[in-house]
């Protein structure tokens, strides 16, 4: 790796730097003005951006995605912070392997680690994650999520995309007839 290609992935880790900054600061300002006791059973201010569509409200996530595994009290808050710190450690390493050419993954990568080291530093420093972004869309209701997750499943999107470009692109390379090499016997006939 040459020191430009370390230059330019270095930028990838200054634009995670800023994702994750992004969301410890709108973190903060969802309990600053959504739940200064930082107790979500006291917490009942809503702010409606867009009425009945998108709305600030304070909740907690002990868990995973959707709250799942959010009973098992201090052992899963640890459990779950080791769990996402070696998953933040792997796409470290899997984002220095990357060959720079690569901007889709090392893109993807990037907020990937962001949107980890942002619920991480969440569940070690509070023991929860902050959440406070509410959709719905009339009665349909999308549990509340934060500006880590959003940079998880967009992280998430554009690795599966890449994946089903990759695939395409394989197989049109593989079917195309410029690809067939021909065989020098082919041209004699008997």
């Amino acid at each position: 790796m040459n020191k430009r290609d370390i230059i330019w992935k270095l930028a990838y880790l200054v634009i995670a730097g800023g994702v994750f900054m992004i969301d410890q600061a709108t973190k903060a300002w969802a309990v600053r003005r959504l739940c200064p006791s930082m107790r979500s059973d006291e917490c009942s201010d809503t702010v409606a951006v867009i009425p009945s569509f998108l709305s600030f409200a304070f909740a907690t996530n002990r868990g995973v995605a959707f709250s799942m595994l959010d009973d098992h009290g201090n052992a899963g808050r640890w459990g779950l912070s080791i769990v996402a710190l070696v998953a933040g450690a792997l796409v470290l390493y899997f984002f220095w392997r990357t060959p720079r050419s690569d901007d889709r993954i090392l893109g993807a990568l990037a907020l990937l680690l962001a949107g980890i080291a942002g619920n991480v530093t969440d569940r070690i420093r509070l023991g929860f994650v902050v959440d406070f972004i509410d959709v719905q869309f009339g009665s349909w209701h999308y549990p509340t999520f934060n500006v880590a997750d959003m940079a998880i499943v967009t992280g998430a999107g554009l690795m599966i995309i890449d994946i089903f470009l990759n695939k395409k692109k394989q197989t049109e390379t593989t079917s195309s007839p410029q690809s067939a090499v021909r065989s020098p016997q082919s041209n004699n006939v008997p």
